[in-house]
């Protein structure tokens, strides 16, 4: 067996889209993931013909002049979406050939960008009250000084701007604890029942102010579990939150608890817990985005 037929072994060996290109640029040999990322008709063809992206075209004409590692991103798209592969290109010693593979960084790189649009987001909502606090003090030191009524109007805008911060601010707080704890199992234990009605009780102002009704539909039975209490509080806060702002006026919201003794999706037994409002619900357009995080 010749190289050419050992590096080609190799590379179909690999589960990564991979290709080989030799001293004379062409493309010898690729796996099938490369195939269908790059389309069959490539082999044996130039590799510019095959790449057409200026940045990775320039990094293999690097690597094969000066026999140095590369790395480039390669955009694709494919299924009707958008896909970010990144590529590293090595040259095999023995033969001078080069070794290209794509590592599919999609999910990453959606996640930079979303983190990015995030703290813009959050920078945006800070900037808000800031500018109106400054604002308001700047007044209060002049033509308001000597003004009790609207210096008591001002402070009263100024306590609320300042609230406002402070949310925001306990917001990113808790988002920063949950992702350091995602991975963390939780060692204490907790009762779902009584979380539940401690977010049905906390949220029965809300309620009225929107004209909803809160529905509990589960016994007061003690439903222990391992997790946080104070997060698990967080969740079910929000979701009933949401249900009451966006289900309509005049409409009931329903939370159930139900135990079942084999969840499909825990395969075994489980707690299953149902927020169920009247209202609208969720534009399809939104649904496949809606556990993306900072979405």
């Amino acid at each position: 067996m010749n190289d050419a037929q050992l590096i080609g072994d190799m590379i179909a060996a690999l589960p990564m889209p991979t290709l080989g290109i030799n001293r004379a640029e062409r493309i010898f040999a690729m796996n099938d993931a490369a195939r269908e990322l790059l389309g069959a008709n490539v082999l044996n063809r130039h590799f510019v013909t095959a790449l057409r992206q200026p940045t990775l075209v320039e990094a293999v004409e690097s690597s094969l002049e000066t026999g140095q590692t590369q790395s480039a991103r390669f955009l694709a798209r494919e299924a009707g979406k958008d896909t970010t592969y990144e590529v590293s290109l090595r040259v095999i010693a023995s033969t001078g050939d080069l070794l290209m593979t794509f590592q599919d960084v999609t999910l990453m790189a959606e996640a930079g960008q979303m983190r990015r649009d995030f703290v813009a987001n959050v920078s945006h909502e800070l900037r808000t009250p800031l500018t109106a606090l400054l604002g308001f003090i700047e007044t209060l030191r002049g033509p308001a000084r000597d003004d009790p009524a609207a210096s008591d109007r001002f402070l009263g805008i100024m306590a609320e701007e300042a609230g406002r911060m402070n949310r925001l601010v306990d917001d990113l707080l808790s988002l920063n604890r949950v992702e350091s704890d995602e991975r963390v199992r939780p060692r204490e234990r907790c009762d779902l029942t009584e979380v539940l009605q401690t977010a049905l009780r906390n949220l029965n102002p809300l309620a009225v102010d929107n004209d909803v009704t809160l529905q509990a539909d589960f016994e007061n039975t003690p439903r222990p579990l391992p997790g946080d209490r104070d997060q698990l509080l967080q969740v079910f806060t929000n979701l009933i939150e949401n249900a009451i702002k966006y289900g309509g006026a005049d409409k009931k919201v329903t939370l159930t608890l139900v135990a079942t003794e084999r969840d499909p999706t825990l395969r075994g037994p489980g707690l299953r817990v149902t927020v169920t409002d009247e209202g609208p619900g969720i534009d399809p357009l939104h649904l496949p985005r809606l556990t993306e995080r900072f979405y």
